[in-house]
């Protein structure tokens, strides 16, 4: 396996290539590299003084979503750990941890913190929520990073993708947030699209059916989280800003 690191000006260009010397895989970098790491299917790769961590599937050698560091000046190494699915950086005077969402995972607890399951999700799904369906499955919010483009998918434990609602599915694009599933498997879904601000209703099969409220009804205020109590049929749903949260009737049926 090649890693490359090609700096132009202050950014720098990452890719990772096959290249073999007889049966030895070979590193070899074209500029200073100061840490690689993989975990699971995904290298790590820090850079002298740059605050972006690139990645790459460690099997095709996709280059996958950046990682940018805001306050990361001088990376000196990055260091996985298998048992917290956590991501380290050494930085002069601190260490930075990054979360078990940059390996691609759904992590499943139960109510007294004793964890369940790990699912191992696809190389191009950038998770942002997720909850478990009334058959067992997991419904999760996601960045699509190969279709440049937000979806709602439907995963099994072992992590294969069984279905997918998209923007293509609708006339007008979404920015899919928070979502909330009720116990027929109905899935409200927080569309955070800057000029729409609406809360979408799909069936349990991801099939769009409509919009239970639009932006007028939300104050032209962004969705950021929903809470969904399904006897009383209440929805409360968190505005941008922490300072109010609006409550509608709905009914799902």
């Amino acid at each position: 396996m090649l890693a490359t690191c090609v700096k132009s000006n202050t950014n720098f260009d990452c890719r990772l290539v096959t290249a073999t010397a007889g049966d030895v895989s070979v590193l070899c970098v074209v500029d200073v590299v100061q840490g690689v790491t993989q975990l699971l299917d995904v290298v790590y790769i820090v850079c002298d003084k740059s605050s972006t961590i690139s990645r790459f599937n460690a099997r095709t050698h996709q280059r996958l979503t950046d990682i940018v560091v805001k306050h990361l000046r001088y990376p000196c190494d990055i260091v996985a750990c298998d048992r917290t699915s956590q991501v380290y950086v050494a930085d002069p005077g601190c260490i930075w941890r990054m979360s078990s969402l940059l390996s691609r995972q759904l992590i499943q607890f139960n109510a007294v913190g004793d964890r369940l399951r790990r699912v191992q999700l696809p190389g191009d799904m950038g998770p942002e929520h997720a909850v478990e369906s009334p058959t067992g499955t997991f419904i999760v919010s996601r960045y699509n990073e190969q279709q440049e483009q937000h979806d709602v998918s439907e995963v099994n434990t072992g992590g294969e993708v069984l279905r997918q609602f998209s923007d293509s599915h609708l006339p007008s694009v979404v920015n899919i947030g928070h979502i909330v599933v009720d116990s027929h498997g109905n899935i409200l879904v927080a569309d955070r699209y800057f000029d729409k601000h609406r809360i979408l209703l799909l069936d349990d099969h991801l099939a769009f059916r409509r919009v239970i409220t639009d932006k007028r009804q939300l104050n032209d205020k962004e969705p950021r989280r929903l809470c969904y109590l399904e006897q009383s049929g209440q929805l409360l749903v968190a505005l941008r800003g922490g300072s109010s949260v609006a409550v509608f009737d709905v009914h799902c049926d």
